[in-house]
């Protein structure tokens, strides 16, 4: 399906790039391209582009002007053809696959339940967790009846049947009693009557858990979120239930990260249960209880505020364009960069145990890009309960010819432990986990140089690192022109050979040109800097034409001259 935006100034619905040299000749996809409602523009123009289908469809005014463009030669029949082929194979298919069949629900619930549990992720905890002997437990927050399993609009699906949270709870409990209050409402009204109740009950309980779950007026899709906050009416119940109960754990249900500096020091554990799924209710019960050891782990940073998030000066644009200025520099490698403090680093996790890294190993300490590495450790389980932990491997590249993220997550293994076992995990990096794509070379590329393998518990919890060398295999095409720097020249191996010579004759002519060294500034000229750190950043033919008189051609020449012998070397 492609998307309603423009591309580049292309409507992804027309971008020939994208739907037909990226998708169908480079990925070699078979399928059928379908539009996302109404995001087609013009049909014509789309079904050059790629698009096969439109929705929703047909529409007479654009069937028209298709049969029109065709035959008057404007639209290439065999495009609208190939369109139509791809429709009708998977027209064919559907009819060929059988209609028949059952399947078990049962099972299928259960492996909804397995997905959810493993997925839960122990955000904070401050031994409370897992419950055990508590004889009052107030239930709190409407999730907790009205389970919050999947978003809004056109992702909502008739689930087989849904885990309602309250109940597994109290399946799980049984030697415990339960009270329950709804505590906030459906809308965005304020209710502090609700909020009374709540801390009433909590009041009197050993333990209070509140179910809370981000509703779809803030959260759906069709619409950004303007904030990453819980409703008014959410936090101040959260506030009021742990000023009267230290005892009080937060159960989240919500599809992206929230806030939470209002209330996070006052609670003493929260649970990450995400759009959890039908049979969510089942996992949360088995986290809350024990019987299940949380193992999951953040998929996203969750920052301190809004305004801290990588895109928020660019969001939501004007004048119909949108820059994505955070480029590579998204989620943890964005906080990375900006060594800035965060709320729960992207892979973070707790579990109900403990787990020590020792032993960390590579495969080869030097190693060609096409053979990829293999890293190993060994993690022992140092607490008391068998639990799983996921181990992440980051790539830190020491030296590139673009910028690069402090660190990329390149690999994870999750392996389950039992008290005292050690276990050795290993995680295979390919040629792409050391690569980085070049706009300039169209593809993707590696560089010789070292390599820090970061192996972590998050990305803020690095417990082992190795450092190893990479051999790239890599023959790439020159790609210096008349714009290229000193410095691209110098660091493209053909470029060098070709102005060696001649960049020891700038260096001088440089240094005479601009006032020469003085012993005042130790390497720097009369000027207070060191000329060469602005020549090496100027285009070779700008700093020729500085020399342009003891030069024995025109500058421009002379660069189209060094050109032609550079790309003859490849």
């Amino acid at each position: 399906m492609c998307s309603y935006n423009k591309v580049n100034g292309t409507f992804a619905s027309e971008h020939h790039y994208l739907l037909n040299e990226i998708l169908k000749d480079e990925w070699g996809f078979e399928g059928l391209v379908v539009s996302d409602w109404g995001a087609v523009r013009d049909r014509v123009a789309a079904l050059k582009g790629g698009l096969d289908w439109e929705m929703p469809g047909p529409q007479e005014r654009r069937v028209k002007a298709v049969v029109e463009t065709v035959r008057s030669g404007e639209l290439d029949e065999a495009i609208l053809d190939e369109s139509v082929r791809r429709i009708l194979n998977i027209v064919f298919k559907a009819k060929e696959t059988p209609k028949t069949g059952t399947f078990d629900i049962d099972a299928h619930h259960e492996l909804a339940h397995h997905i959810a549990s493993e997925g839960m992720v122990l955000l904070k905890n401050n031994g409370l967790l897992p419950l055990k002997g508590q004889h009052h437990i107030t239930v709190i927050g409407r999730a907790a009846e009205n389970a919050h399993f999947q978003g809004g609009s056109s992702s909502h699906i008739h689930p087989t049947k849904v885990a309602v949270p309250f109940k597994e709870l109290q399946a799980q409990t049984s030697n415990s009693e339960l009270t329950y209050a709804e505590d906030y409402p459906t809308d965005r009204s304020f209710r502090q009557d609700m909020i009374d109740q709540a801390v009433s009950l909590a009041r009197s309980a050993d333990v209070a858990v509140l179910y809370i779950a981000l509703p779809t007026f803030k959260e759906s899709e069709g619409y950004d979120r303007t904030d990453l906050d819980l409703t008014e009416q959410q936090v101040a119940l959260i506030k009021a239930v742990s000023k009267v109960q230290p005892k009080t754990v937060v159960v989240l249900n919500n599809g992206a990260p929230v806030a939470m500096n209002e209330w996070i020091d006052d609670v003493a554990a929260v649970l990450e249960g995400w759009m959890m799924g039908q049979a969510g209710g089942i996992a949360i019960a088995d986290v809350l209880s024990g019987k299940v050891n949380p193992s999951g782990k953040l998929a996203e940073t969750f920052p301190l505020k809004l305004s801290d998030t990588p895109s928020h000066i660019n969001w939501p644009g004007g004048a119909g364009a949108v820059s994505y200025g955070e480029g590579l520099f998204i989620g943890y490698r964005y906080y990375d960069a900006k060594e800035m403090p965060v709320l729960f680093p992207f892979g973070h996790g707790l579990s109900y145990t403990t787990f020590a890294y020792s032993n960390a190993k590579a495969s080869a300490k030097t190693f060609k890009d096409t053979d990829g590495l293999t890293v190993t450790v060994d993690v022992t389980n140092t607490g008391e309960f068998t639990g799983k932990e996921i181990v992440q491997v980051y790539v830190h590249d020491h030296k590139s010819g673009l910028v690069r993220p402090q660190k990329e997550l390149k690999g994870f293994a999750k392996v389950e432990l039992k008290p005292g076992e050690t276990k050795s995990v290993s995680v295979k990096l390919d040629f792409r986990a050391f690569a980085y794509y070049h706009p300039e070379y169209k593809q993707w590329i590696t560089e010789d140089g070292d390599f820090d393998i970061l192996i972590a518990a998050s990305a803020a919890d690095i417990r082992q690192t190795l450092t190893v060398t990479l051999q790239s295999t890599l023959s790439l095409p020159c790609i210096l022109d008349k714009e290229s720097t000193v410095r691209e020249w110098l660091a493209d191996p053909r470029g060098k050979a070709v102005i060696g010579a001649l960049y020891t004759e700038i260096e001088t002519q440089s240094r005479k040109l601009f006032g020469g060294a003085d012993e005042r500034y130790g390497n720097e000229n009369a000027m207070g800097m060191d000329i060469m750190d602005m020549m090496n950043d100027m285009p070779l033919v700008s700093v020729l034409m500085f020399q342009q008189g003891a030069l024995p051609m025109p500058a421009e020449e002379m660069v189209a001259g060094l050109l032609m012998q550079a790309h003859k070397m490849e």
